[in-house]
């Protein structure tokens, strides 16, 4: 209880704050969630980061998938969730190879670019091969940086909006999940970790509960911009970190 102790009634309030904006602009684009709250969250108490924050997002990410469940192409998500998988432990042997050293500015130029050959009009298609590329590397730069979306957002990006909330809810759910029983693994998440969890939860319920609210204003061609500029501001805040 000394986690609530620290934040106070304002702290808590701030907490579910953020949470319930993350997780609305989640719940209606399939991402966002760290990129928005983390910032925050860390000045708060930066014991929410990684763990709490990942473990509280598999609620808002499971709903997504859920809600637009009819639209997931299991086959693609297997093709994204496994090379995630070979990613993230690529990116963990290659952490400890390089003893630690952060590599944010590296991914947030990749990012940045990439969002650049999208503004210039090269069409991402949604193949095989770019869904294996796509969870590569998010797997990769979630493992390094703790930025998970922006490369299977953009290799989503031309997709209906129901698909590609539905495709990156499932593929997060899944991501999430695996992170959260590593660190517990590892004894990353504990008692501590289970209280901040548990002080999230409901911020993200009622970022569910107003989701509905965005998502009838957003269609195939909106979704597209939001992740671009999403996606350009996650490349932004790794090269400033």
């Amino acid at each position: 209880m000394d986690v609530i102790a620290h934040l106070g009634v304002g702290g808590l309030l701030a907490v579910t704050i953020f949470a319930a904006a993350g997780s609305a602009v989640q719940a209606a684009t399939g991402f966002g969630l760290a990129l928005l709250i983390v910032p925050f969250l860390a000045l708060l108490d930066p014991g929410f980061v990684p763990g709490p924050l990942l473990a509280a997002g598999i609620i808002c990410s499971a709903s997504a998938a859920w809600r637009d469940r009819s639209a997931i192409d299991r086959r693609q998500l297997a093709i994204a969730v496994g090379a995630a998988f070979v990613g993230a432990v690529v990116g963990v042997a290659a952490l400890k190879a390089s003893g630690g050293r952060d590599h944010s500015k590296l991914f947030g130029g990749l990012v940045l670019l990439a969002v650049a050959i999208s503004l210039s009009g090269f069409a991402v298609r949604t193949t095989p091969r770019a869904l294996a590329t796509g969870g590569a590397a998010g797997g990769l730069m979630g493992a390094m940086v703790g930025i998970h979306g922006p490369p299977m957002a953009i290799v989503l990006q031309r997709e209906p909006a129901a698909k590609v909330r539905a495709m990156l809810g499932a593929f997060f759910t899944v991501v999430y999940a695996l992170t959260v029983l590593l660190l517990a693994a590892f004894g990353l998440f504990g008692r501590a970790e289970t209280i901040r969890t548990v002080l999230l939860v409901p911020g993200m319920i009622l970022g569910l509960g107003l989701a509905p609210l965005l998502i009838e204003k957003i269609d195939r061609g909106l979704i597209r911009w939001i992740i671009l500029l999403l996606s350009g501001m996650s490349g932004a805040l790794l090269l400033t970190r």
